[in-house]
């Protein structure tokens, strides 16, 4: 998605150690616009998927999983960081480990929200090494239902994030993928 590209050429920053800051216009700062064109391009590469859900992590895969989800007509689940109240007690759990963070982070889903007959888009911001999309995918096993395909925004492809789940069996579409970022520079593939 030459937008996507143009852009993160343009405002991203390398902050080193597989680090890319993009907080101007996907991570803190959300332009609305290019959301709309991820939406749109994600729900057309996945039209044919069957999916009845978007799944994505809380928080910056909202609004891609959004905008996805209103591409094709379907709800939009995230999984919780942090357990409210309202969440049954059995609600499907993952730990994943955040790079960004720098510590493990829980993925929580009601049982209410996510059931057997789901047929389940996965959304999110980022691919790295995988790790939130795996955890993502286990609480779609958890509930029994099926991951119709996962939809990346931008995929550090130099990390092995994509290739694991691609060799996992799951069909894996990113829309811009980043093949190095050395000598501070972001190169595509």
């Amino acid at each position: 998605m030459r937008e996507l590209r143009d852009r993160i050429a343009r405002e991203g920053r390398n902050l080193g150690r597989g680090i890319l800051k993009v907080d101007s216009f996907i991570n803190h700062q959300v332009d609305a616009s290019l959301m709309m064109s991820v939406g749109r391009e994600l729900g057309r590469r996945f039209a044919h998927a069957g999916a009845n859900k978007v799944l994505t992590a809380e928080i910056s895969g909202i609004a891609p999983a959004l905008t996805t989800a209103l591409a094709l007509n379907v709800p939009v689940v995230y999984a919780r960081k942090t357990k409210p109240v309202t969440m049954p007690e059995n609600a499907y759990c993952e730990e994943a480990p955040s790079h960004t963070k720098g510590h493990f982070v829980k993925l929580l889903v009601s049982p209410e929200v996510l059931r057997p007959s789901d047929r389940v888009l996965i959304i999110d911001d980022f691919l790295a090494h995988g790790h939130a999309t795996k955890g993502l995918c286990n609480i779609v096993k958890q509930a029994g239902a099926t991951v119709g395909g996962i939809g990346i925004v931008i995929e550090k492809g130099f990390q092995n994030g994509g290739k694991i789940l691609r060799e996992g069996g799951y069909k894996v579409e990113s829309l811009a993928i980043i093949d190095n970022m050395n000598d501070n520079l972001i190169h595509f593939k």
